[in-house]
């Protein structure tokens, strides 16, 4: 093995060692809280619907850090995730200066997929604006296809699934987009 080689087998011995080391993360997962940005306002007045997505996204990418697959699973392992299917719904306004904290559901996986729902709360308050649910696929990123999970970061996400099967599906799961029937 080069020298360039072994170092690059090292820093992923690292990583793995470093990730069974880590304590799982709390149920459900809490981001940080976020604040919104001025120009994320729409000519409503309140959150524009494109920002709950970003900061959905941004709760997912503190979360996904604690799965090990954050930037340096991509940098290092060339491992990544690509959203495939959301489902957003939009329950209450958020204004400009609300904190917002989101909760992450980790309800299911397999070897290629992770099933997550997300809820945006109000910080303070408590109360639910959003919710998200996704389908998220995992990625060799020097193929650009889909591929299973590493033994190691499986192994982390079925120890976070079990954690989150422990308290109750949040309301919303499952939901459809479909016009009443009268």
């Amino acid at each position: 093995m080069t020298s360039g080689a072994a170092a690059k087998e090292n820093v992923k011995e690292n990583l793995k060692d470093s990730l069974m080391d880590m304590p799982l993360p709390p149920v459900p997962f809490l981001s940080s809280v976020m604040q919104i940005e001025p120009q994320w306002i729409d000519y409503n007045g309140h959150l524009n619907m494109a920002y709950y997505n970003v900061m959905m996204d941004r709760a997912i990418d503190q979360m996904w850090l604690h799965l090990g697959i954050g930037p340096a699973y991509m940098k290092e392992r060339h491992g990544s995730t690509f959203t495939a299917e959301a489902h957003v719904r939009y329950l209450r306004e958020i204004h400009l200066g609300d904190p917002v904290q989101i909760s992450v559901y980790l309800l299911g996986h397999d070897e290629k997929r992770l099933h997550t729902f997300e809820e945006l709360r109000h910080a303070t308050e408590g109360w639910i604006s959003a919710t998200s649910e996704n389908m998220t696929l995992h990625m060799d990123m020097k193929a650009r296809k889909v591929a299973p999970f590493p033994p190691d970061i499986r192994a982390r996400i079925e120890a976070v699934v079990a954690s989150h099967a422990a308290v109750a599906r949040p309301e919303g799961t499952g939901r459809t987009v479909a016009m009443p029937k009268k």
